[in-house]
């Protein structure tokens, strides 16, 4: 079924319900469309290959183009979910994205084990991006 639910309140303030339903739409293995600095994106939770592929399929995106993570700046239990733990503990990590973020800037680092290889393209590793402020921060990784 598609609905369309802004999780924005006039005025910039967060609809938590709308969050919170994405959030469990995500854990069900839904999809969810979300704003982005330049363009809207189609997201499933990163762990779910069947949802990742329906990403795919919807997008009608090429098998060897990676799909980005949007993990929120300081959501370390996020993050060690989608990259080798090694490259999450790595301070470069929270140099990099202090100077730059909010921003355009991608980190692509080596995908965990438990990450679909297709999120990735067939690749080793994982782009990671924070999610806009209105997309990301009401949410606080709730999707699981």
């Amino acid at each position: 079924m598609t609905e369309v639910r802004p999780a924005l309140r006039a005025g910039g303030r967060v609809d938590d319900a709308a969050v919170l339903e994405a959030a469990a739409r995500l854990r069900d293995g839904g999809l969810v469309a979300f704003p982005t600095e330049t363009v809207y994106g189609l997201g499933a939770a990163t762990l779910d290959a069947a949802a990742i592929e329906r990403v795919f399929a919807l997008k009608g995106r090429p098998a060897d183009n990676p799909l980005i993570a949007h993990v929120p700046r300081g959501d370390a239990t996020t993050l060690s979910a989608v990259v080798e733990p090694a490259a999450a503990a790595d301070p470069r990590v929270d140099d990099l994205a202090g100077a730059f973020w909010p921003g355009p800037l991608t980190l692509v680092l080596p995908r965990s084990p438990d990450v679909p290889p297709a999120a990735c393209g067939g690749r080793g590793g994982r782009s990671r991006r924070p999610p806009p402020r209105s997309a990301g921060r009401p949410s606080g990784g709730r999707h699981g």
